[in-house]
């Protein structure tokens, strides 16, 4: 910045000295000295705007950075009612057994002396959830969900307060292609799983699995290390025994083919299943492979199914009706295989009115000599179910289920059991 001294002077003294003679050298010093001091308050003020003015844009570019991110965060669940009238060939199931609360076909009682029939009414399979979602400033993607629902876990009554303790379905964070934290078994294919008034359809047939695991996912791949747990036989039967005493965790590959039609999955499973005991440590090697898939047919009907088999698939299929494997004759393990078929029609008479038709099925190949004769040979299902939606989102529904159970012996027991449901989800 450039100032004419000379002249500012002169402006400066005719203001402050009008009507005199104002030219003595000392009195010219003294202004210019003023004037020097004006100049560098002048210049001192342009750099601060200077900085202000950069400061600014930067704060701007900052604000314009953090509005490219994307946030959204959502709460979700269902509130469920059911009651069942239970009917068992062979004995009776007790209050408080799983087997009560929806259907596990390792539960259904064999062998037991006479009839009985048990009516239960509950509201234990509500769940809430919470779940975010964020899109980053980088271009990367951020996620959290965490679900909780009441069904199974100890400390609930149907005496006074019929209250009961929550228990963790979900709880996963992801990050671009990864996922870390507990949810559905990467062997598991959730979209072909049958619709149902009960809890859980075609259990008998199907892979169902929640677990803690590191997944990569890729496309249509999905790669993952999940939880290890072993489930074994005692040498000619008895208690199961879970070990775990896993050094490795399992592994799952899986490819999924969507289409307009549906989609076929195709998953393999690999793992170690091990037993730590006092005199020796033992380990066998299982796997599994999982076709499932969805066809539509028509514009609202479909067709779900799941096929299973392999060695050791144990806890992966059918609610552990069979266990990974059994304790030999000399104290090695032997994997038990298995073989598990799962198939429903879903049929909408309207645009409110809906049925599922479902057959289920697992068979297991026992080692007589090792297991005994007291463990499950196989086991089936059939259920069909009437659906109404007056409303978008509440459902109101009725269903029976048959289930057979037989062990190695021979010796089968039934279940029979009607169904109702109201269920709004949010």
């Amino acid at each position: 910045m450039k100032i004419n001294k000379k002249l500012l002077a002169v402006v400066i003294s005719t203001s402050l000295f009008s009507g005199g003679a104002f030219a003595e050298d000392q009195k010219y010093k003294q202004l210019e000295d003023k004037i020097n001091s004006l100049e560098q308050m002048l210049l001192s003020l342009k750099q601060e705007l200077s900085d202000k003015n950069t400061e600014t844009l930067t704060s701007q570019k900052t604000t314009q950075t953090k509005s490219n991110e994307k946030h959204s965060y959502s709460f979700g669940g269902f509130i469920k009612a059911t009651g069942a009238f239970s009917s068992y060939s062979d004995g009776d199931l007790a209050s408080g057994s799983a087997g009560r609360d929806f259907y596990i076909p390792g539960t259904i009682p064999v062998g037991g002396e006479g009839e009985s029939t048990d009516f239960d009414f509950g509201a234990k399979e509500s769940r809430i959830n919470f779940k975010s979602n964020h899109v980053l400033a980088s271009g990367d993607k951020l996620g959290s969900y965490i679900e909780m629902d009441f069904l199974l876990p100890p400390g609930g009554n149907e005496r006074v307060s019929n209250s009961y303790q929550p228990r963790l379905r979900h709880a996963f964070i992801t990050y671009n292609n990864w996922l870390f934290g507990q949810t559905w078994s990467t062997f598991q294919d959730v979209g072909a799983l049958p619709e149902s008034v009960d809890f859980l359809a075609a259990s008998d047939g199907i892979v169902f699995e929640r677990q803690a695991m590191v997944r990569y996912t890729n496309g249509p791949w999905q790669l993952a290390l999940e939880n290890p747990e072993t489930t074994i036989t005692p040498f000619e039967g008895g208690a199961r025994i879970v070990s775990d005493d896993n050094g490795t965790p399992d592994f799952v590959a899986k490819y999924t083919h969507k289409t307009d039609w549906g989609h076929v999955a195709v998953a393999g499973l690999v793992r170690s299943l091990e037993y730590d005991q006092v005199s020796n440590n033992e380990s066998e090697s299982s796997f599994g492979v999982s076709v499932t898939g969805k066809f539509n047919v028509g514009d609202k009907n479909n067709i779900k199914f799941n096929l299973a088999s392999g060695a050791g698939m144990g806890r992966y299929v059918g609610l552990n009706t069979a266990n990974g494997a059994v304790i030999t004759d000399d104290g090695s393990l032997e994997a038990i295989d298995s073989n598990a078929v799962a198939v429903a029609y879903n049929h909408h008479w309207n645009n409110t009115l809906r049925s599922n038709f479902i057959l289920s099925r697992i068979d297991i190949d026992n080692e007589a000599d090792y297991t005994g004769t007291s463990v499950t040979k196989s086991a089936q299902s059939a259920q069909v179910n009437l659906l109404f939606s007056p409303v978008s989102k509440l459902t109101l529904g009725v269903g029976f289920l048959h289930g057979k159970r037989e062990l190695e012996s021979g010796t089968d027991g039934e279940l029979n059991r009607l169904i109702f449901s109201a269920k709004y989800a949010f």
